[in-house]
């Protein structure tokens, strides 16, 4: 079983040390698309800054290619911190145990899948039996759900995103994609397909609902920012208990955890956890 940290039993685990000397460091950081896009990437630059008023030089080694290669970094010992959308999955956590890995998930932060159309589309909200009908297949033209005709062009996340598993659980009862569905390497793609085809729709993280020319779609009239929103998970930041961290990697997630990690979070539209 996944062992998952909140906030309130970091206390020792994640101390913030600004006045800790670090020297010359890189903190590498591998995974999920939806934290690495945009929210970690803000969150290590304010870091840096705060460290250089510090007199400490602090880099970066930040790669955002889906929640898989974040789980499989902490494995093997690739990056420090991992960042993953979806749970660890249990053949990944048994391959960490067989090679002495205790992986531990935190959740820094919260997301919705937000369901996004081209600002054209006469829908103004969708039903999550509509969602499971057209990301499945069972449904392929606007006209079964909209006065609109037309060849619906469904936008997914590839297979190896967090966001393509969790969204295929919950907005999906688990069931395959459809074989007409596009993958896409991350969010941005996926909005900026989805603002160029006014018979597009696709899924994507709360940092992208505001890309020009699409539309959100509530689900059964709840918006993605809502506590009961049927597509909410938790975004992680994967370590392996089993090694002391850095003490940059540990003050760069006390500083996540931070007001001022937590208002970065805030501004790319992630929900905060207080």
């Amino acid at each position: 079983m996944i062992k998952k940290i909140q906030l309130f039993t970091l206390t020792s685990l994640l101390i913030f040390c600004l006045n800790a000397s670090f020297g010359s460091d890189t903190l590498v950081i591998k995974g999920s698309d939806t934290l690495g896009a945009k929210m970690v990437p803000q969150l290590a630059e304010a870091f840096k800054a705060k460290m250089q008023a510090l007199g400490q030089n602090i880099a970066f080694e930040i790669a955002a290619e889906g929640s898989s290669t974040g789980v499989a970094s902490v494995i093997d010992a690739t990056s420090e911190i991992g960042m993953s959308s979806r749970d660890p999955k249990e053949k990944e956590i048994a391959k960490a145990k067989a090679k002495g890995v205790d992986m531990k998930a935190i959740t820094v932060a919260k997301d919705g899948i937000a369901i996004i159309v081209h600002e054209s589309s006469p829908l103004e909200s969708i039903s999550l039996e509509e969602v499971e009908l057209i990301f499945s297949g069972d449904v392929n033209d606007w006209s079964a759900i909209t006065a609109q005709s037309g060849s619906i062009s469904a936008y997914t996340r590839n297979t190896s995103s967090g966001t393509y598993a969790v969204f295929q659980k919950l907005g999906m009862r688990s069931r395959d994609y459809g074989q007409d569905t596009q993958k896409m390497a991350g969010n941005e793609q996926i909005a900026s397909e989805v603002a160029k085809n006014p018979n597009g729709i696709g899924y994507v993280g709360l940092a992208y609902i505001n890309t020009p020319g699409v539309k959100v779609l509530p689900i059964d009239g709840i918006g993605p920012t809502s506590g009961a929103y049927p597509l909410a998970r938790p975004l992680y930041y994967l370590i392996d208990g089993n090694k002391a961290l850095s003490e940059t990697a540990n003050s760069f997630i006390g500083f996540t955890f931070s007001p001022e990690g937590q208002d970065i979070i805030s501004g790319v539209y992630f929900l905060p956890l207080y």
